[in-house]
């Protein structure tokens, strides 16, 4: 846990020339990649209305997101895969997505903010700041970077599997989602450690048993 005040995260930083922005996409959905992003701005090219990636129309994350690659001094995606994340468990993965975000980054970076409570257990300085997507602009273009590349991976998914409705619901779970997941049965990107899916694959199990006896 980080309990540095929100005001000491600032004063550190402004020591620092390049500081790198750090967040997590997926964590609750049932399918696919847990997906993060690292940042490092270019003080000389801002980028205009920067926010947490939630509070921002689609259109305008798509639009945020091809600034951010033209402008930032580096950028880079990370992600661990369903398997890590049903080996290690969501979180252990999330951070050791977010470890490959920022070894990706082609500059290294002085500092690194992340989104949320803490940091992964790595050498860089560093700082976790709770809802600092909304406060800081390295860790608003992260979540911004993340968010349009998993949302992109689900409508691939979509394309290929259209009766499972993942462009609408992007692997969480919502109602329509867990009627097709019973319906259709899961497919070999869903995380089976994740509970709806471990109760859909016992039954699905279940009748495939019953048809062979």
């Amino acid at each position: 846990m980080n309990n540095i005040s929100l005001d000491a995260i600032k004063a550190a930083t402004q020591r620092f020339s390049l500081v790198a922005g750090v967040d997590e996409v997926g964590r609750g959905p049932l399918v696919g990649d847990v997906v993060t992003a690292a940042v490092i701005l270019d003080p000389k090219r801002p980028i205009l209305g920067l926010a947490d990636s939630k509070k921002l129309s689609e259109k305008k994350r798509n639009e945020l997101a091809v600034l951010i690659k033209q402008n930032a001094l580096s950028w880079s995606i990370g992600r661990a895969n369903v398997l890590e994340i049903d080996q290690l468990n969501i979180l252990h993965a999330t951070m050791l997505a977010m470890q490959r975000a920022v070894e990706g980054l082609n500059i290294q970076p002085e500092h690194v903010l992340v989104d949320g409570n803490r940091c992964p257990p790595w050498s860089y300085s560093s700082h976790a700041v709770v809802k600092g997507d909304a406060l800081f602009p390295q860790i608003s273009a992260a979540s911004i970077i993340a968010k349009v590349t998993r949302d992109d991976e689900m409508v691939t998914l979509h394309n290929q599997y259209p009766h499972y409705g993942f462009a609408a619901h992007k692997g969480y779970p919502t109602k329509a989602h867990l009627a097709a997941l019973q319906e259709h049965g899961p497919l070999s990107c869903y995380r089976q450690s994740f509970k709806p899916v471990q109760s859909v694959l016992a039954l699905w199990q279940g009748e495939f048993q019953d048809e062979v006896k």
